[in-house]
């Protein structure tokens, strides 16, 4: 995987993060989403990187072999405007203060937090099946806590700690054959460690509170992302489902929105990793 691209440490004051990158040209950071590492770009980052970009994909904090420096016990630590700041600030360390940005599943609210808090390090955005965190819960019916389920599971204590650990592989259902061998032997291997099972719940259980809270407040100030945005959605996944056209919800939050549909299911980039490519290409230039 990803040959052609370095890997890296960089400290930063939240958390120690892993880091991928590679190319010569404007910067693109990947952001991954749950369970997944950055190694889920791997059938994008080198197509990227072959059209002129420089490629950032870190691990998120709490994910894969990123550190969060000091937990928190109220999960702040793991706020996407925690994580957010550290993944700026790993990108500035790499040399980069402005750039594109590509957010995925959890990574997408990382990176809309990202957005929202330092409009003028993001020169376009991107952003992968999903809407705000509070538009979801705002939405929460029977329909949405079916579909979502471990939204609230995963904020319980010590249980799903429990239910996880017992046999992550299983639990999480990978597919070695879609994934990728080498992505899938990293993945694996991560979500083996209690550290990191403990770094993605403590990511939902910010979700349900101080994430909904900020969401909360921007939206009642009338804060809307200021860039070009582009929302795309899988077509085998939910949204369109529980919301029929996601574009109606990102209207409310970004003043340039535009979106596409990828044929594939959850995991766009390991799935429809082609289409992706072409989409990501198209709207970034």
């Amino acid at each position: 995987m990803f040959k052609g691209f370095a890997e890296d440490w960089v400290e930063t004051p939240g958390a120690r993060i892993f880091v991928r990158h590679g190319g010569d040209g404007f910067p693109i950071v990947l952001l991954h989403g749950h369970p997944r590492t950055s190694a889920t770009w791997h059938r994008v980052a080198p197509t990227l990187m072959d059209a002129g970009f420089t490629v950032i994909c870190p691990d998120l904090p709490g994910y894969g072999r990123s550190v969060i420096a000091h937990p928190a016990s109220d999960h702040s630590s793991s706020s996407k405007r925690a994580m957010a700041r550290s993944i700026r600030s790993a990108v500035e360390t790499l040399g980069h203060t402005r750039f594109y940005l590509v957010g995925h599943d959890r990574g997408s609210y990382v990176a809309l937090r990202l957005a929202l808090d330092s409009p003028a390090a993001v020169a376009r955005l991107a952003l992968a099946d999903c809407v705000p965190i509070s538009e979801h819960l705002a939405r929460a019916d029977a329909a949405f806590a079916t579909a979502r389920w471990h939204w609230f599971f995963y904020a319980q204590p010590d249980k799903p700690e429990r239910a996880i650990a017992a046999d992550p592989l299983a639990w999480y259902g990978f597919d070695a054959d879609t994934m990728g061998a080498e992505n899938f032997a990293e993945v694996a291997e991560a979500v083996r460690r209690p550290e990191v099972i403990a770094g993605m719940l403590a990511d939902y259980r910010a979700g349900l509170a101080i994430d909904r809270q900020h969401d909360e407040a921007d939206r009642d100030r009338g804060k809307k992302l200021t860039m070009p945005v582009l929302a795309l959605w899988s077509i085998r996944d939910d949204l369109e489902k529980l919301y029929g056209d996601p574009l109606a919800i990102w209207r409310a939050w970004a003043d340039q929105v535009q979106g596409a549909r990828i044929d594939s299911g959850h995991h766009m980039a390991e799935e429809a990793p082609t289409q992706l490519t072409g989409e990501l290409e198209r709207f970034f230039g």
